[in-house]
């Protein structure tokens, strides 16, 4: 039995069930009362573009820029996932063909969601059968190498939700403001996997960064990635109870980059993967610059009443192996 499950992926995340204790979130479905990570049996992974084209980008364009972000993807050294064009096709993203189909589709009832993807799962084992990506045509696009101004980049935003095609959730490592008339700007983010679009013309989502890299990895480790790659665990108290919902971020002071996880059970338990031994330094922090439906399914409580804890020692992260369990206190605002 298949099962097909819509999640606007870019702007507002709907219905998505994290697992529980990883880097960045995974997508887990239940099979046979058990929680399995949601991920490809097997790549190359086919898919087709539609040739459907769009003011500004016409169908070969669409079909460059996202083979580009499919490459990128392709190309992290320490991750085995790979991607076949398998052609053009006339079907709109969303149906149950059996195609992986990835093109425009006019929303404009959908005013705040630049794309989403969708998968259809294998409920007896919870691999991905099919999984397709629309990009709402009522927004203005741009394929120019250098952004153009007042349109969104096609291959920033392909990149993002083909980590959501790979099975990866949102990363909450980026800056955000308000804006006076709703909504959010991104002031910097260090995650593609960061929820929230950069401004029109931008191109700052064209590269991966480290917590993306870590998230691929850890779904689809290269052969001698595993052995190599170590853990941070432990977890988040406050008032003596488990936390659930707190950000944790481990930075590697050698090259300044960051893998973030959150507590996911309401233990306050959190494990951080894809990490490269060496010391880190780790903080917790509220998710408090994000709209928390980002992240989590609207009905889980999501505690941000807390101030910004770091652990008060360097914690090493061994090589093919975990911290141990590191417990952190956190105090209330």
């Amino acid at each position: 039995m298949s099962r097909r499950v819509a999640i606007a992926l870019l702007i507002v995340l709907a219905a998505a069930q994290p697992e529980p204790a990883f880097a960045y979130l995974k997508f887990g479905v239940s099979v046979s009362g058990r929680q399995v990570t949601l991920k490809w049996a097997q790549t190359p992974i086919r898919y087709v573009v539609t040739s459907v084209a769009v003011p500004g980008v016409s169908a070969d364009d669409f079909q460059a820029a996202v083979g580009r972000a499919f490459a990128t993807w392709h190309a992290v050294s320490t991750a085995s996932i790979s991607y076949q064009l398998a052609g053009v096709t006339n079907a709109v993203p969303g149906r149950d063909d059996g195609l992986s189909t990835l093109g425009f589709v006019n929303r404009p009832d959908l005013d705040r969601v630049l794309a989403s993807t969708s998968f259809l799962v294998d409920m007896s084992t919870g691999a991905l059968v099919e999984s397709d990506i629309f990009f709402n045509s009522a927004f203005p696009w741009s394929v120019a190498p250098g952004g153009e101004a007042n349109r969104f980049d096609l291959e920033s935003i392909a990149l993002h939700e083909i980590g959501h095609f790979n099975g990866l959730g949102h990363s909450a490592l980026g800056e955000t403001e308000l804006r006076a008339g709703g909504g959010r700007t991104v002031l910097a983010s260090q995650a593609i996997m960061f929820p929230i679009a950069f401004a029109p013309g931008s191109i700052a989502g064209r590269t991966l960064k480290a917590d993306d890299i870590a998230g691929i990895s850890d779904l689809y480790p290269a052969a001698d990635f595993a052995p190599a790659a170590g853990t941070l665990s432990g977890r988040v108290t406050k008032n003596g109870a488990g936390l659930f919902g707190a950000h944790v971020v481990a930075f590697d002071p050698a090259t300044g980059s960051m893998v973030a996880s959150f507590t996911l059970n309401d233990n306050g338990q959190f494990s951080i993967g894809g990490l490269s031994p060496g010391p880190r330094v780790v903080r917790v922090e509220p998710l408090d610059d994000a709209d928390i439906d980002s992240f989590f399914d609207a009905t889980r409580q999501v505690d941000i009443d807390f101030r910004v804890s770091f652990v008060d020692r360097v914690v090493i992260v061994p090589r093919g192996g975990d911290s141990g369990e590191i417990a952190i206190a956190v105090v209330p605002k």
